[in-house]
């Protein structure tokens, strides 16, 4: 994970967690974080290596600092909301399954829409790390405003549970880290609940436009 901000409080959701995963051959950065430093410095402090950006979707504090790097990749889902987000941004697509080699490393891409129409994870299985993006987090999960859908949320987290036996830890953007599979049932059952009606929504720790549904030590924020 690169903390190249000055902003470190957890609870500070303009803080998100990049990582870069390096290979034999190039590396893969994941997301740029929210654009409040010299992200490519840091990068270069650390590999030599080709770096592949790949944004795990457009939210803005995860795509801030895109223009230190080659155009992006994001899943074609994506293309639209990173083109409202980001207008004659160049950027490049890429699909579900693919297989990113880094030279003796490779990593999966799995579409996991929910959080946006186009969120994806990263499988890296050798190592069986998942790097959920904003999918997954013990920190509450934005669930308000364009893109959101719990039902696809819902669905994109079984699909992860049934691919839970490949990973063994999580690296979400935001929050505590790493997290066991585990978290992902927590999360499905209280996305559930909230769709359901079992839960009552409460006030936010912080002013959005939305109410706090919690469960289990997960929650959503949702309007």
């Amino acid at each position: 994970a690169l903390g190249y901000s000055d902003k470190e409080d957890p609870a500070d959701f303009t803080w998100e967690n990049p990582y870069l995963l390096a290979g034999s051959e190039r590396a893969l950065l994941i997301d740029s974080g929210n654009g409040a430093g010299d992200l490519r410095k840091v990068v270069e402090s650390l590999t030599s290596k080709p770096v592949m950006l790949v944004n795990t979707h457009a939210d803005g504090d995860h795509t801030g600092c895109n223009d230190q790097f080659d155009a992006p990749y994001l899943h074609p889902s994506e293309f639209t909301y990173f083109e409202d987000r980001n207008p004659w941004k160049p950027h490049l697509p890429i699909p579900d399954n693919a297989k990113l080699y880094l030279g003796d490393r490779w990593v999966e891409v799995l579409l996991v829409p929910g959080h946006t129409c186009g969120s994806i994870a990263l499988l890296d299985e050798e190592r069986r790390y998942l790097f959920s993006g904003d999918m997954i987090s013990e920190s509450p999960i934005f669930m308000f405003g364009p893109q959101r859908s719990m039902f696809a949320y819902y669905a994109s987290m079984d699909r992860l549970a049934r691919q839970a036996e490949y990973f063994d830890k999580i690296f979400p953007s935001h929050g505590p880290m790493p997290l066991s599979p585990e978290i992902i049932q927590r999360l499905m059952d209280c996305c559930e609940a909230a769709i359901a009606g079992k839960i009552e929504g409460e006030a936010p720790p912080f002013d959005v436009p939305a109410r706090l549904y919690k469960g289990d030590g997960v929650g959503f924020l949702l309007q």
